[in-house]
């Protein structure tokens, strides 16, 4: 088994807060992320997909191609959004975290990943943050 990562970017704003919370409790567990104004990330996105290396081409899949899913699918939709209210397959009201973003990536490009599998979605918001999914 054969692991290619894609990594792509995408810069956009969110704001963690739960309503029928206080601003102190919403502070006390998001901290600046509970900023009334929203805050940005500058996100590494990183797609792995597994596979057996095509004997004529050797790739598990060609890169190129799922760059553009990616892009297609994620990156184009999210680049410069506010992830709580422009982006139709995240929930309103689902907290916009790391953790979620992944999940919902997943669920979005798992369908468009074609003669491989789907491995793991890798989503760095921080240098020091960082979630990663595996579908289970």
């Amino acid at each position: 088994m054969v692991y290619l990562t894609r990594k792509e970017r995408f810069n956009a704003a969110h704001k963690l807060w739960v309503d029928e919370w206080s601003e102190k409790k919403n502070f006390k567990v998001f901290g600046k992320c509970a900023n009334k104004n929203w805050h940005g990330h500058n996100y590494d996105l990183f797609v792995t997909v597994k596979g057996t290396p095509d004997p004529q081409t050797g790739f598990v899949m060609d890169a190129k191609k799922l760059s553009k899913i990616i892009k297609k699918v994620i990156t184009n939709k999210v680049d410069h959004s506010n992830l709580n209210l422009d982006i139709d397959f995240i929930p309103k009201g689902l907290q916009p975290t790391t953790e979620n973003l992944t999940i919902l990536f997943w669920e979005q490009l798992k369908p468009k990943i074609k003669g491989c599998k789907l491995h793991s979605i890798k989503l760095q918001e921080t240098e020091t943050i960082y979630a990663e999914y595996f579908g289970e």
